[in-house]
């Protein structure tokens, strides 16, 4: 059951034995959903000793005085800036109290069985750092929940649809497979990821350098590096709604931010994990594909305003390579 805490833990990381999982939770403008997440996640505690910490990242919907008003007893940080995802999740880490962290999204709804069989999991494997779940929309269809680290190269041929011509590159996400499986994967979306909290100890959570997008993936890459597994477990489920926080707000909701923050982040990751070589390939395919979807929708007849906006892509991707310095730093 989730029980409030009665005091805060000292110093950074300390583990109070009786508590299984802490909760992670970064709120931006998503105080409907409140409910019905923290409905699902009680359903989902098996008997398991749960801490929450709540992270408000400058909501302007009221989310600050309904968490109070609801969840008075839960540990609540109110960013005056919205600092972003990972920088969010990290600012709860002195907070922590459990054996696991698990970061969930405000719209991602644990199925009953989802957390304990998950935490049982990890119990039982100690080589597995981290594991995710199958992820499913409202209707039910299936959302890439088991994905492999991307390269220029993977990124171009999935964007451009030439998968074909080089079927021996492993896409990120493969979807012709039996989900209710169990496997090992390269990474897993963050809306839920269960992780070891001595492993957080030991590597840290996010990489400050990404404000939203590709932190998972530096994340898994780092529990790889650390000579951990991250596995993927098919046979329990949330349901990932998508795009709520970005939504509900005017400067994120629009296609052009949203596009600008992929990019940059992918330029961040690419120099980080691949260098500066990596970061000048990825430019180039970006820039040849941005060419092939012009061309496509050209030999389509679709209306010369999608060819602009295909074109779109490659104005911000030089613009930020030269405010990133090549992918060294962020904006924002």
């Amino acid at each position: 059951m989730i029980a409030p805490q009665e005091t805060l833990v000292a110093g950074y990381l300390s583990v109070k034995p009786e508590v299984d999982v802490s909760v992670l939770v970064v709120n931006y403008n998503t105080a409907h959903l409140l409910a019905p997440m923290f409905d699902a996640l009680n359903a989902s505690t098996g008997g398991l000793q749960v801490q929450t910490i709540l992270v408000d990242n400058a909501s302007r919907d009221g989310s600050v005085d309904h968490i109070r008003q609801h969840y008075p007893d839960l540990p609540l940080i109110v960013n005056p800036t919205n600092v972003g995802f990972g920088r969010a999740n990290n600012q709860c880490l002195p907070l922590v109290q459990g054996r696991y962290v698990l970061l969930l999204n405000t719209d991602a709804f644990v199925a009953p069985d989802t957390l304990s069989t998950t935490v049982a999991y990890l119990d039982q494997h100690p080589k597995v750092g981290a594991v995710g779940v199958r992820l499913l929309s409202r209707d039910g269809t299936l959302q890439p929940s088991c994905r492999y680290f991307p390269t220029p190269l993977n990124t171009f041929l999935t964007r451009v649809g030439l998968q074909k011509l080089m079927p021996w590159v492993r896409p990120v996400d493969d979807l012709s497979w039996d989900h209710l499986q169990t496997r090992a994967c390269d990474w897993v979306p963050g809306c839920y990821f269960l992780m070891r909290t001595d492993l957080i100890r030991q590597i840290g959570l996010f990489d400050p350098l990404y404000f939203l997008y590709s932190e998972e993936v530096d994340l898994c890459q780092r529990i790889k590096a650390a000579g951990y597994a991250v596995h993927y477990l098919g046979q329990v489920s949330t349901t990932h709604i998508g795009g709520e926080s970005a939504k509900s707000d005017g400067a994120l909701s629009g296609g052009r931010q949203i596009s600008a923050l992929q990019i940059e982040s992918e330029l961040l990751y690419y120099r980080k994990h691949h260098g500066l070589p990596g970061v000048l390939l990825h430019t180039v395919l970006g820039v040849v594909g941005d060419a092939i979807l012009a061309l496509k929708a050209t030999l389509k007849g679709q209306p010369q305003w999608l060819n602009s906006a295909t074109w779109q892509t490659t104005r911000e991707l030089w613009r930020l390579l030269r405010e990133t310095q090549i992918g060294l730093r962020p904006t924002r």
